[in-house]
């Protein structure tokens, strides 16, 4: 059965832009037939421990004799990379939060980015190459290609190069930006572009979920 591995990571339980375009996903992603499944993680109403210890980062070949392992937390790492081999499409719900991702999603892929098993690190070992992840950022201002703000965008960025070139995913990044123009007076005059802003990416959703879920 196709297998979507939906993650949320908002700290906004009501007006959440990106909980409602992941939402909008899911959706066309069930709609495709009755045998499309979601496994949804929200990763801030139970979010994930910090590591206990650095020796997480590592393919138990490849730690130093004297680092031991909670065994409680080997079980989650082996649970949270389960969860990511068994998905055939991953969704990932970004917003913006100082100009980088939240903590809870940083934590999530501290556990999953592990050299040795699902980077390549003393030989190859990209078991998700190829793996479909859609990434939706949201972000309150304008970070965008030329804008002002986008030398400062860390989180694109990050997400990319650990998810993307150290695993071997196949990223496709969907954002919608001044997502904070209804609210912030200085942004008032960007309210349009905002609004034709989210109306593209929810129709990006609805096109992801159906032609990814076809495959």
């Amino acid at each position: 059965m196709p297998t979507l591995l939906h993650l949320d990571s908002s700290a906004d339980l009501k007006n959440s832009v990106s909980r409602a375009l992941t939402a909008r996903f899911a959706t066309a992603w069930t709609e495709n037939s009755t045998d499309h499944l979601v496994v949804r993680r929200d990763l801030h109403l139970d979010p994930l421990p910090h590591l206990p210890t650095s020796a997480l980062h590592w393919a138990p070949r490849l730690r130093a004799p004297e680092e031991v392992v909670p065994a409680g937390a080997e079980q989650l790492q082996q649970v949270l990379i389960s969860e990511l081999l068994n998905a055939d499409v991953v969704l990932i719900g970004a917003p913006m939060y100082n100009w980088s991702m939240p903590s809870t999603l940083k934590a999530w892929i501290d556990y999953v980015h592990v050299g040795g098993i699902t980077s390549s690190i003393d030989k190859p070992a990209q078991p998700l190459a190829g793996k479909p992840l859609v990434v939706v950022s949201t972000r309150g201002a304008a970070y965008g290609a030329g804008a002002p703000g986008e030398p400062i965008d860390h989180e694109i960025p990050s997400i990319i190069q650990s998810l993307g070139t150290s695993m071997g995913m196949d990223v496709t990044v969907v954002t919608t930006q001044l997502t904070l123009a209804t609210r912030l007076p200085a942004l008032h005059e960007f309210a349009g572009q905002a609004a034709d802003e989210m109306e593209k990416a929810a129709a990006a959703m609805t096109d992801l979920a159906q032609s990814l879920g076809s495959r």
